[in-house]
């Protein structure tokens, strides 16, 4: 029998104007305190969590649960041409050995030097542009046991998520500023929102909906 696929939170920081970022591959701290500390209890209701390349290559992130209690999710990197740097701080997680999500036609060089690094590569199908299949990215995270998936960043991993509908849920955080930067939605995306609310948080307001039927497991 198949694997359920995880249910999908989508969740950033952005200005008031729409931005993630003043510059591509620069990141922006955007999110007021009490926000961060809600992104990470976000975090700790999750499985795993999930970036781009990009945000990897910019910010190292830790992916971890600092400023709330809870347990640190799966950290999984989506990776298409196998660019994840040796000195990465997702290669030292505390508790989780970091899942790099890229396409068969990765340099199995990379690959190996990757797995002998302690990460877990997984070579999967890409789409017909070349980048790896999201739907078989979610079929496989669904078969290792993964039910809660928070998709972080960036502007192309959070498109390529909503843009096809593989989205359940929208958590962004809207600072009050204004940047005119990196668009958090590179490309026209229309989606129905629903049951949405919003509440302060700070100086922040937070914004949740939901983006299809399935149920929050």
């Amino acid at each position: 029998m198949a694997q359920r696929r995880p249910f999908v939170t989508v969740a950033f920081a952005q200005s008031i104007d729409g931005s993630l970022a003043a510059e591509p591959g620069k990141p922006m701290p955007l999110s007021g305190p009490e926000s961060s500390v809600y992104t990470h209890r976000l975090r700790a209701a999750h499985d795993a969590i999930l970036v781009g390349i990009g945000t990897v290559l910019s910010d190292n992130p830790r992916l971890t649960v600092r400023l709330a209690a809870g347990p640190h999710p799966q950290p999984i990197v989506v990776d298409s041409r196998l660019r994840f740097p040796h000195g990465a701080a997702l290669l030292s997680h505390p508790t989780h050995s970091v899942w790099i999500a890229t396409t068969a036609a990765a340099p199995k060089d990379r690959l190996q030097a990757l797995s002998e690094a302690g990460a877990d590569v997984l070579a999967l199908p890409a789409d017909r542009a070349g980048w790896v299949s999201l739907p078989h990215l979610l079929d496989e995270l669904g078969a290792r046991g993964i039910q809660r998936l928070m998709v972080e960043g960036g502007a192309a991993v959070i498109s390529a998520f909503l843009r096809p509908g593989l989205a359940d849920r929208l958590s962004v955080t809207i600072a009050p500023r204004l940047v005119g930067g990196v668009r958090a939605l590179q490309n026209p995306v229309t989606l129905p929102l629903r049951d949405a609310t919003w509440r302060t948080s700070g100086p922040d307001v937070i914004f949740e909906a939901r983006l299809s039927d399935r149920e929050d497991p």
